[in-house]
């Protein structure tokens, strides 16, 4: 175990370096700067900014500048308002991360729910008006699903009101984000659950009269997580950062609409440490459900 998470965090730091390296030269290749704004901005005035911020330096050098400061825990400040980078992700991340935390946890527990009862119910009216819907889920793009949600209840019914910092509302939100999610985790909870019921296990324990509850819970939706997991684990990294467009959509003042601002205004100090931030998030979510494998099944080694 000791080896394994070893070997892992080494393969992350490599992962997120060459995710780093890729982003911040394919940023630099594009034409244009930060400070390439509508109102022009004098040759002076610009030569000032880019020493400052060492953009007048070749592209290696400043990409080996830029990690020697986050070596020293330095994420540098935003090109566009001077704030300090570390403190807007962190602040902004925590609104992503609650809207995000409710809309995974939603997802995840409807999915597991409805892709039981579609298992169960095989072929009957249940597992009929499920796929139905779940086809639906899917098919349908996150910011379609949110425009729909904005336009009839907030603006033609008016049941629930506009996003607000000062009063946040997170039906609407939480219903946009985990819709998707939702219907991709009732199929794959379903798929697995009628390949677990269709073991030689799950037949033995039926034939000792062991419990239906117990043979469902315990023995089939147990060995039928290890797919769930697997999908689950990215997906809930990428909720907790926001989804761009939705939160765009809402105006929420997320992670996710931070970024899309950021790509907006060139911001490229800020545009990497984004990226950054999301790719630690992906990799300890990729680590954690690896250790997930462990505690469902202890028969898988990780060897």
């Amino acid at each position: 175990m000791g080896r394994y998470l070893i070997k892992r965090v080494l393969l992350a730091i490599v992962s997120i370096f060459i995710v780093s390296a890729i982003t911040f030269f394919v940023m630099n290749a594009i034409p244009g700067g930060p400070f390439n704004k509508e109102k022009a901005t004098s040759a002076e005035a610009q030569r000032i900014l880019e020493e400052r911020y060492n953009l007048d330096k070749p592209i290696g050098e400043q990409y080996v500048l830029w990690i020697k400061n986050l070596a020293h825990g330095d994420w540098g400040v935003s090109l566009h308002n001077g704030r300090d980078i570390w403190s807007e992700i962190t602040s902004r991340f925590a609104v992503s991360a609650r809207l995000g935390g409710m809309a995974a946890l939603v997802a995840i527990v409807l999915g597991l729910i409805l892709g039981s009862i579609a298992a169960l119910t095989r072929n009957r009216w249940p597992d009929r008006s499920i796929v139905f819907f779940t086809t639906l889920g899917t098919a349908m793009p996150s910011f379609v699903l949110a425009t729909l949600l904005l336009l009839i209840f907030c603006l033609k019914l008016g049941w629930l009101p506009v996003w607000s910092s000062s009063s946040p509302n997170y039906v609407l939100p939480i219903i946009a984000l985990s819709v998707y999610p939702m219907a991709y985790i009732t199929r794959l909870t379903k798929t697995s659950m009628l390949d677990s019921l269709g073991q030689d296990y799950v037949r033995t324990a039926k034939a000792k009269g062991v419990p239906g509850w117990k043979v469902i819970f315990k023995h089939a939706l147990r060995n039928a997580l290890i797919p769930v997991v697997t999908y689950v684990g990215p997906m809930v990294a990428y909720i907790l950062t926001g989804s761009m467009v939705v939160e765009n959509i809402f105006t929420i003042g997320g992670l996710g609409s931070t970024f899309v601002t950021s790509i907006t205004n060139r911001d490229y100090t800020l545009i990497m440490a984004v990226t950054l931030f999301l790719a630690i998030l992906m990799v300890i979510a990729n680590l954690l459900t690896d250790i997930a494998y462990k505690l469902i099944d202890p028969r898988i080694t990780f060897e």
